[in-house]
């Protein structure tokens, strides 16, 4: 009973936190907001609490492992003996590699119009079910399967005309979201699948409720496409929507032209993950040191961080004696990157508790952390100038949404795993 009690308490405080951050109270649309919420827990209580709902993201949980066992062959050949170590002992060769099959996958899928039509049929559902416009539930819809770097295309042609709430909730869909190909990165790092499943499809009607009740909108007409624009052009054509290389002509062309992709974000990640890894270090010896000499022996990155966030991951039914290991990795998501956190996580998993690891495995499943304000700059706006001015504007506040929206999912999670 306790936990159930404690459990609602963090759900409320996370609502509470939303709407008194929210640009205008007044304008919060109960219908649209009890919607979204309703969407996310009934994602959560289906998955993670009916059986049959277990069973079919144990199935779904199954299909990804197989399909990282089909990665492991093109590894294996590649690099031989070097890929038959354990399961996330070396991130460079085990977890790497998997983006770029992943992303050669994706590719095909798209160059045969599966991905559009999946994204189309959620996207339709969502916004059928939470009220919001087609714009925004088809971003949000994209963002449980690319990532937010490549959601903007899936609305190109109206993101101009985006009124800034709008603008706002795909952005917060964004980095409250997580691409495929990262994901299963993720996986092959030792991270429960199951878990991760259920965190993306949650997230997409997390990422709408925190948005909607940080900066509501009244119902507003969809965004009108450009002067020129062809109606065609406004269908969601993401495999189309390339700018540096043609169109793929077949599958082959469009498996190649996703493995080059997946390699420039395979060095993207590994170069950030050095660095990142390489610079909590230096932090750490510095605190350790200024520890030392202010008589606090053991001060680090990671107990900082922990100290400020353990009273949070206690209302998601951490275990107090756990809360500041919690704490230190959700901050770190957000201040580094999940990645990061992801790797120190399954570090430390042996020495956490069933339930701690879900809440955590919840929390992390976002790109909500300050480098994602810079990467929406970069893409959103690139795609549409007219906008950096507004992205730049709304930047720290969606990250504040999206990392609720994350910290909802966990709480949810929280309340029924254990």
């Amino acid at each position: 009973m306790q936990h159930y009690l404690i459990g609602l308490a963090g759900i409320l405080l996370i609502l509470g936190l939303a709407v008194l951050l929210s640009a205008n109270r007044r304008a919060i649309r109960l219908r649209v907001v009890g919607a979204a919420f309703a969407l996310q827990a009934a994602i959560a209580v289906i998955v993670l609490y009916m059986p049959a709902g277990r069973t079919a993201l144990q199935w779904m949980a199954g299909g990804v492992a197989n399909l990282l066992g089909y990665a492991n062959a093109g590894t294996s050949f590649l690099f031989g003996q070097l890929a038959a170590d354990p399961l996330g002992k070396n991130f460079a060769i085990q977890a790497l590699p998997v983006i770029i099959f992943f992303a050669a996958l994706v590719s095909i899928l798209y160059h045969l119009g599966v991905m559009q039509q999946i994204v189309r049929w959620i996207g339709g559902a969502i916004e059928q079910v939470i009220g919001v416009s087609k714009v925004e539930s088809l971003c949000a819809a994209a963002n449980i399967f690319v990532g937010q770097s490549e959601s903007p295309l899936v609305i190109r042609p109206y993101l101009a005309g985006l009124t800034p709430p709008q603008l706002f909730t795909v952005m917060t869909s964004g980095m409250a979201g997580v691409a495929g190909t990262i994901l299963a990165a993720y996986a092959s790092m030792g991270i429960r699948i199951d878990y991760l499943l259920a965190a993306s499809f949650m997230s997409a009607p997390g990422g709408i409720l925190m948005a909607k009740l940080m900066m509501p909108d009244m119902p507003a007409p969809e965004p009108e496409l450009p002067l020129g624009t062809d109606t065609e052009e406004a269908e969601l054509v993401l495999a189309e929507a390339t700018h540096d290389e043609e169109r793929p002509a077949n599958i082959i062309m469009a498996a190649a032209q996703g493995a080059q992709t997946g390699v420039r974000l395979a060095v993207a990640v590994g170069a950030m993950v050095l660095a990142f890894v390489a610079l909590v270090a230096l932090a750490n010896g510095l605190l350790a040191g200024l520890g030392n000499m202010v008589g606090v022996p053991g001060l680090s990155f990671e107990r900082l961080l922990g100290f400020v966030f353990a009273p949070v991951m206690w209302l998601l039914n951490v275990p107090w004696r756990e809360a500041l290991v919690a704490g230190g990795l959700f901050g770190q998501k957000i201040v580094l990157n999940e990645f990061v956190s992801y790797i120190s996580l399954g570090q430390q998993a042996a020495n956490l508790s069933e339930r701690t690891v879900a809440v955590v495995t919840f929390a992390l499943c976002g790109f909500a952390n300050f480098s994602s304000i810079a990467i929406q700059m970069a893409v959103t706006g690139s795609l549409a100038p007219n906008q950096r001015p507004v992205i730049a504007k709304l930047g720290i506040r969606a990250l504040v949404a999206a990392s609720l929206a994350n910290l909802m999912s966990a709480a949810l999670a929280g309340l029924l795993i254990g």
